[in-house]
């Protein structure tokens, strides 16, 4: 099945569920920012996350646990994948240029990444 993009709303959840591990609708509203969503707000988008393969649950009685299927790594590099390839023609060095220009990345970052690819170069 081929992993598709999430939404904003989506994708905090997904943040949520990844942080937590497992855990019910009501546990899920406990880690978001107030103004806390409706309850039957979390619990349709959990449901679009179930269908998209993102989430899945175990049930107790009436009422589901839900947990991650897809990690934050494996989403992470299905994201990164995207924007190098849909925004910068899969150049790193152009999606860097990028970040620099828009005053993303300060000189230290920038050292560290030149660090973390030359060490990545060596390998």
């Amino acid at each position: 099945m081929e992993m598709k993009e999430l939404t904003r709303a989506e994708e905090q959840l997904m943040q949520v569920l990844w942080q937590i591990k497992k855990g019910f609708v009501k546990d899920v509203i406990d880690h978001l920012p107030e103004p806390k969503p409706a309850y039957n707000t979390v619990s349709t988008f959990i449901r679009i996350l179930e269908t998209k393969g993102f989430v899945a649950h175990e049930a107790h009685g009436k009422s589901h646990e839900y947990y991650p299927l897809i990690s934050k790594e494996q989403y992470q590099n299905f994201a990164t994948d995207k924007l190098l390839n849909g925004y910068f023609d899969n150049s790193v060095k152009s999606m860097f240029s990028f970040f620099v220009k828009k005053e993303k990345i300060d000189m230290k970052e920038a050292d560290e990444i030149m660090k973390l690819i030359e060490k990545l170069k060596d390998k």
